[in-house]
């Protein structure tokens, strides 16, 4: 029956002889298993006569899946890339997705995992630091099952400390991981790099009721954090163009103001970073003029690089 839906879930038509063909057994018993599969949610349809044959239907509902090993690691790989912050909107639920996925692993994929994660290497651009699936994974659990959870974090400083937190949200933020938590020692709202937990997190087996969030927006509630916390580089970019087509591609990771409307309009970008690469890149896509109103540091490093292209892009003779 496992073997007839495999086959089943290419959603082409089967005659019933290739299908009895295939699976070695009587049209009786093909029958008999599709009636099963059809008793466990499956909506196969079923053609009679000369021609006839059988057809998984595309439903409504999405029920148990049928996955061979390297089918069930490709997913895997792909909902720890998009987690990552690849494709935009889709992080949280990828998250979400990717914690079922991996609790339902036989360890000789769970392994296959880490061996791919280990022997990987990751462009510089590719979503920021990099993030470990378990430790995601878990603090999800954690949230989406409101059970206590304790782990080691090391602070900016490298200050390491034990912490034990009711978790409430995952939110993705830029090119970061940050997990918002009711810290039970310090008996206040705190937010945490993930990309800072160290080892894997301990699920301690002890539900809680969520607390109400200040302002009730785990987002809000973060990007308010971050704005309290002094960034090495303060940027302020006045730009010849619409504050709507910015926007488009800062996204989250800063602000963008509308100095003048029409499409002829200026606006000014605003970011805290604490590296000037990121602030060059978006700048490098954005086909406008532009001022540098600081930090000084930023002018300076966009002539450096701009006279390196010049140089690169120059005619040989």
């Amino acid at each position: 029956m496992l073997r007839l839906l495999s086959l089943l879930q290419t959603h082409r038509f089967w005659s019933g002889g290739e299908l009895s063909e295939r699976l070695e057994v009587s049209p009786r018993t093909l029958r008999r298993d599709v009636d099963r599969l059809r008793d466990l949610g499956y909506d196969v349809d079923a053609v009679r006569g000369v021609a006839g044959g059988y057809q998984l239907r595309a439903g409504s509902n999405l029920p148990p899946l049928l996955l061979e090993d390297e089918e069930a690691v490709a997913i895997a790989v792909g909902l720890r890339s998009t987690a990552g912050g690849h494709v935009g909107g889709l992080e949280e639920t990828s998250v979400q997705a990717l914690t079922k996925v991996i609790a339902l692993m036989p360890p000789r994929l769970r392994r296959r995992m880490d061996a791919l994660k280990t022997q990987t290497d990751a462009l510089p651009w590719s979503g920021g630091p990099v993030i470990d699936a378990g430790v995601l994974t878990g603090l999800a659990q954690a949230c989406r099952d409101d059970e206590l959870v304790a782990f080691d974090y090391a602070a900016a400083d490298g200050t390491a400390t034990g912490r034990r937190v009711e978790p409430h949200r995952l939110v993705n933020l830029g090119r970061r991981w940050y997990l918002v938590a009711y810290d039970r020692d310090r008996q206040d709202w705190r937010t945490f790099r993930v990309d800072r937990v160290r080892g894997t997190p301990q699920l301690t087996g002890q539900r809680f009721r969520q607390r109400e969030l200040h302002g009730g927006d785990a987002i809000a509630f973060v990007k308010t954090g971050l704005r309290s916390q002094p960034q090495r580089h303060q940027v302020r970019v006045r730009l010849a163009a619409p504050a709507d087509q910015v926007e488009a591609l800062m996204g989250r990771w800063g602000s963008v103001e509308p100095i003048s409307d029409g499409d002829e309009g200026e606006c000014r970008m605003t970011l805290n970073t604490d590296t000037l690469d990121w602030p060059v890149m978006i700048l490098a896509n954005l086909d406008c003029a532009f001022t540098v109103e600081g930090p000084a540091e930023l002018g300076e490093l966009l002539e450096r690089v701009g006279r390196r292209f010049v140089r690169s892009a120059a005619p040989r003779g």
